[in-house]
């Protein structure tokens, strides 16, 4: 009788040890580090960098066309020159960096510039602040004043995109209208803008 029950906890003791042994031969990949966690600061400054980095000022047409010209002058004379060489093989296409967006805004006094950064600055923040659960209103009175007082300008464009970012259920609270939401207008000349480059940042 003792035998038997020495012969079944035997048998259960092997089976741990096999199960215990296959687990750890399975398991051969190293367990992947976790990736940190961003602080309120690192998310603060990331909002900073990306909605008060001012776009650049495209070139006006002349500007653009004196290069061109030049270069096609120069192709000319090199194609003149060159004797007849044996035909080569075409190089591969290289794929051409992303082209920036353009967009349209009306260009602001410095006075007025000031203003809207006084706006501005404390909707970044009032964004950052947001996602602690602690809502969008600095952020939503702020981007309302920016846009209701420079509509064409930059900094509405900012503040509709902040606008737009916010998760959608605060939406609603907030009475979120279709055109804070609408970046479109930014996309076509109109009087009195000029076009103005953005980069693409890192989300």
């Amino acid at each position: 009788m003792n035998t038997f029950w020495l012969k079944i906890a035997g048998a259960v003791i092997g089976i741990v040890v096999i199960v215990v042994l296959i687990g750890m031969f399975t398991s051969n990949s190293a367990p992947q580090p976790e990736q940190p966690e961003k602080t309120f600061y690192d998310q603060a400054r990331e909002d900073k960098e990306k909605f008060l980095a001012e776009p650049q000022a495209v070139e006006s047409p002349e500007q653009q066309q004196v290069p061109e010209q030049n270069q096609a002058i120069e192709d000319k004379a090199q194609a003149e020159e060159t004797v007849a060489e044996p035909e080569r093989p075409a190089p591969k296409p290289v794929a051409a960096p992303p082209k920036p967006k353009v967009l349209y805004f009306k260009p602001l006094s410095e006075m007025d510039k000031i203003e809207a950064e006084r706006f501005l600055s404390p909707a970044v923040t009032g964004r950052s602040l947001g996602r602690l659960r602690t809502g969008f209103k600095l952020m939503m009175d702020a981007c309302r004043q920016v846009i209701e007082k420079w509509p064409d300008s930059w900094y509405a464009y900012r503040a509709k995109q902040m606008i737009i970012d916010m998760p959608e259920r605060y939406r609603e609270r907030y009475k979120v209208t279709e055109e804070e939401l609408d970046l479109s207008m930014f996309y076509k000349q109109r009087p009195g803008t000029k076009p103005y480059t953005e980069e693409e940042l890192p989300k």
